[in-house]
């Protein structure tokens, strides 16, 4: 082995307080910084999750006055990690909010934040199923890349953002050597396609794909399909849960792989150029 970097994913089932959300995700990333991972990461609306937008939006701030980024930014510093906060929501300036994730340094420092470009806007199956990110966030601008632990690169997406490949291309074609998905998946799309998805874009840019992942029925009602899962830059997954419950899930990623593979494979490179982060 080369160059290995421990990563652990933490599986949330989170609520509507960001206050409970974060004792119960604590002791889930405690443990995974006693097994020796240096980068952690949490899902996507690890703060808060709630489709309650006449509830969530008027308690939203800026995250320079916000005070659970703080608390996230303090647990970073505590455990001496680098902590992606797979994300949180803070208050944009047309009234709605960003769905932002957050990497923070080992000294708790922000290292990069990413807003969610592509909102979920549909509707499945039902009525009763339907989803409108846009009505409740407004839209990310820019990719995000990372320098993170052992100098790997880092991509930062969200979710839905996995089934527009031409987005990760763009994060290979700058560096990236992870990318990360952290998701809240519903059940009928997670069933259908969410490990395809994801070893896909594994293959597509030769690189590792960490997803950590919501799981199970929520406080607001909401349903999420779980399985958090690490995939490596042959598409392979090394890692995964194989339920929705609270819980870890950790491998070792040797990065000199990505170049291997890399070499293995050139088709990443190929094809018409896109603008990279």
């Amino acid at each position: 082995m080369g160059r290995v970097l421990r990563v652990a994913l933490a599986q949330l089932r989170s609520g509507i307080d960001p206050a409970a959300n974060r004792a119960h995700a604590l002791p889930l990333l405690r443990e995974a910084a006693a097994s020796g991972a240096r980068l952690i990461a949490t899902p996507e609306c690890t703060t808060r999750l709630d489709r309650n937008r006449d509830r969530l939006l008027p308690a939203l701030l800026e995250e320079e006055i916000d005070p659970d980024v703080k608390a996230w930014r303090a647990i970073a510093a505590e455990l001496g990690v680098w902590l992606l906060l797979g994300s949180t929501t803070v208050k944009a300036q047309d009234g709605r909010g960003y769905n932002r994730s957050l990497l923070f340094s080992p000294d708790g420092k922000i290292a990069a934040r990413y807003d969610k470009i592509h909102l979920f806007d549909v509707q499945l199956g039902s009525k009763s199923e339907t989803y409108r990110e846009s009505a409740t966030f407004a839209p990310g601008e820019k990719a995000v890349l990372a320098e993170g632990p052992m100098g790997a690169r880092l991509g930062l997406t969200i979710c839905y953002d996995v089934r527009f490949p031409a987005l990760y291309r763009a994060l290979a074609l700058a560096g990236a050597a992870i990318i990360a998905v952290p998701a809240a998946f519903t059940r009928p799309t997670g069933e259908a396609h969410w490990e395809a998805l994801l070893r896909a874009r594994a293959i597509e840019t030769n690189a590792f794909v960490i997803a950590p992942a919501q799981g199970g029925v929520h406080e607001d009602g909401r349903g999420t399909w779980g399985r958090s899962m690490i995939v490596d830059p042959w598409g392979k997954v090394i890692a995964a849960l194989d339920h929705d419950e609270p819980g870890l899930v950790a491998a070792d990623l040797d990065l000199d792989l990505v170049d291997v593979a890399r070499a293995k494979i050139p088709a990443w490179r190929g094809g018409p150029a896109f603008e990279g982060p």
